[in-house]
């Protein structure tokens, strides 16, 4: 029997006269709030195809989904859409693809695909620049900055040498009749706002809006979704700003504050009882926020109890933190008789899971690491499958970039151009474009030829892969392309010899994968879609999670361990300077703020919200560790315990490092003794 709706959701899920914010705080059932406002919208006669829910993730959308299913019952073709920000922009993008000078048929690069061109736009390898070259393009798209007007807002000149790649990204990414994940939102957008005639189709057809986690929209985001509500303004935005945890990516609390002046009948509902955390973690968590400005004032409270006192554990270094917090860990769990699978472990980054992991594999405690790399997400594994795509379907464009250009062959960008865009003019794939007898007319035969041989070879390799035995087709195929020779060639020894490692894995995976289905190798490349989710993790299994914080949100977990609770960590400032503990906030009345401090306060604001979304992961218990000291390669850096604890009023003291480890080892054999005692005859 599900636990009764309480009076703030009522309100929530039954008003429906104008636009409405829901203030949603943790573990207060916001997800609830949006199925049952769904239901409450069918039941009150607006039609379930023309509502639509949108949220961040897939996971997300997912639950929601299966949430709804039990609660209204329909056909699938008349249930309400309930999908993630991008994948509503694929179908509004997919349906408008002409007016937006795109073929029905174009590609949707991803992060590693888009990050090969603009490798070649930058030309450059290095992978710091080219990483704050991406996101700082997608910081611009972000906020529908255009390349002319990104060279005009460079802040330096490796801005504007970023700028002037984002220019050439851009016309390389038109010509080939592709967009990447920030212009699903961005082209929507323009769209929008340029097309009166397709907004008013896309406001008929979505004519109720239900946004999840709305203190994470960005700028175009938010656009989007206030071109889609339209004058009507028939919507319900669920957030936290005490949630606000990505601005790295362009999330903005702006949007909540935007959100009342936009809409001046905007009705603001909190939703404050917690159903996951007791008493205890409440208060800590609510200590901890207050110490940031509101723009809604609100305060968990739970009638869950008070719960387990928390705890604060002072450490001599990351080693001995590790170890401390698997010992606690095995006496918590022999204590109360529980599962793995009720503790997390979280970090502000994943350099600090190493030494974690490593503590517990030597108790042999089962863990699962969030935020890993996939084996298929692989640069050297991504490179075989786009071969492997483009024989199972020529007209995967990605696929026939990506395959053409690694190894190179001498084909450069402004030749794949070219081709892109007569294969736009001709509404075709780009291998079909290839073998087009009007296509000789737009380039010389010195750039035609490589490509036309690539072509044929690919030709060549899907005949025999439909005839011939797989492994042998596969093994000649990888000889043909030269990828072990390249591997070499562009990289240091050790990094191709394990690459090349995960090469032969691969291949020997697929080879077994063949013999045992009994197909060939086309038939093989045309599950590859489905490859990457043999390696996703089994959600059921009974294991320890170790966590970055910005992965667990969302999640929740009996009992949790936050480790690396020291200034420099959480609150990380990077290259920012820290104030001292206790000298109060930056900004105050009558004191100038320097555009220095303005960057430290936000910074620091953001960093206590991730701090506070930490702590209210925790059902039961929780636990805080920092170190006395820690390593950075080989020097020994002096730690001090974070500003958090004590605004949390936390106290930790020195004194216990020495004997914390030991007291928890001896707690467990403790509690071993004597479930070994309880069983022997006349106990």
């Amino acid at each position: 029997m599900s636990t009764p709706l309480n009076p703030a959701q009522r309100e929530a899920i039954r008003y429906l006269d104008g636009p409405c914010l829901v203030i949603a705080g943790a573990g207060s059932g916001k997800t609830r709030v949006i199925t049952h406002k769904i239901a409450h919208l069918v039941d009150s006669g607006v039609q379930a195809s023309s509502i639509a829910a949108i949220t961040f993730t897939n996971k997300a959308a997912q639950e929601m989904q299966e949430r709804l299913g039990a609660l209204v019952k329909l056909p699938e073709r008349q249930r309400p859409l309930v999908s993630t920000f991008h994948s509503l922009g694929v179908q509004i993008v997919r349906s408008e693809a002409r007016a937006l000078g795109l073929k029905p048929a174009f590609s949707i690069l991803d992060a590693d695909d888009s990050g090969g061109i603009l490798q070649q736009a930058l030309a450059t390898t290095d992978r710091k620049l080219l990483r704050a070259a991406q996101t700082r393009i997608s910081l611009w798209k972000n906020a529908m900055v255009e390349p002319a007007a990104a060279l005009g807002l460079a802040a330096d000149q490796t801005e504007q040498m970023i700028a002037l790649a984002y220019r050439d990204y851009a016309a390389t990414l038109a010509a080939y009749q592709a967009v990447d994940f920030d212009d699903l939102i961005r082209l929507p957008v323009k769209l929008l706002r340029e097309d009166a005639g397709a907004a008013q189709r896309w406001r008929e057809k979505l004519r109720y809006l239900l946004v999840d986690e709305y203190q994470d929209t960005n700028a175009s985001q938010y656009e989007l979704l206030r071109l889609l509500a339209g004058p009507r303004a028939a919507f319900t935005a669920v957030g936290d700003d005490d949630q606000s945890i990505y601005g790295w990516r362009g999330a903005t609390l702006e949007n909540l504050d935007r959100l009342g002046k936009d809409y001046p009948e905007l009705r603001v509902i909190k939703l404050e009882q917690n159903y996951r955390s007791s008493a205890n973690i409440l208060q800590a968590a609510n200590r901890l926020i207050a110490h940031n400005p509101k723009l809604h004032e609100k305060t968990l409270w739970s009638e869950l109890g008070a719960g387990d006192p928390l705890t604060v554990v002072a450490c001599e270094n990351d080693e001995q933190e590790a170890e401390s917090v698997v010992a606690r860990l095995s006496a918590s769990k022999f204590e109360r008789r529980g599962q793995y699978a009720d503790y997390a472990i979280l970090y502000r980054g994943n350099y600090q899971a190493r030494v974690l992991e490593q503590a517990l594999r030597k108790e042999r405690i089962p863990y699962v690491l969030s935020g890993g790399q996939s084996f298929f997400e692989r640069a050297e594994i991504r490179d075989l499958l786009a071969y492997l795509r483009l024989l199972a379907n020529d007209d995967d464009d990605p696929a026939f970039i990506r395959a053409i250009t690694t190894p190179r062959r001498g084909v450069g960008t402004a030749t794949l151009a070219a081709l892109g865009e007569y294969a736009g003019q001709r509404q075709v794939s780009m291998f079909a474009a290839l073998f087009e007898a009007g296509f000789e007319s737009r380039l010389p035969a010195r750039q035609r030829e490589p490509m036309r041989e690539f072509g044929e070879f690919i030709n060549r390799i899907g005949a025999r892969a439909a005839r011939e035995p797989a492994a042998q087709v596969l093994d000649d195929l990888i000889e043909a392309i030269g990828y072990h020779a390249w591997l070499y060639e562009s990289g240091d020894e050790k990094q191709a010899a394990q690459r090349w490692g995960n090469v032969t894995d691969f291949v020997d995976w697929l080879k077994k994968r063949a013999e045992e289905d009994g197909a060939n190798l086309v038939q093989l490349a045309q599950t590859v879609a489905l490859l990457s989710q043999l390696d996703r993790r089994d959600d059921s299994q009974d294991a320890v999670s170790l966590s970055t914080v910005h992965a667990a949100k969302g999640l929740e977990f009996a009992h949790v361990f936050i480790v690396g609770c020291e200034e420099g960590m959480m609150p990380h400032l990077g290259g920012l300077e820290i104030d001292e503990p206790g000298t109060g906030e930056p900004g105050a009345p009558g004191v100038p703020e320097s555009a220095d401090a303005l960057a430290q306060r936000v910074r620091v604001e953001e960093e206590r919200r991730l701090m506070y979304v930490a702590v209210t992961r925790a059902k039961r218990s929780l636990t805080l560790t920092w170190c006395g000291s820690r390593k950075r390669a080989r020097d020994l850096l002096r730690r001090e315990p974070s500003r958090f604890l004590g605004e949390m009023q936390l106290q930790a003291s020195p004194a216990a490092r020495k004997t914390d480890q030991g007291d928890a080892r001896e707690r467990l054999s403790q509690l071993r003794a004597l479930l070994a005692g309880a069983g022997k005859p006349g106990k």
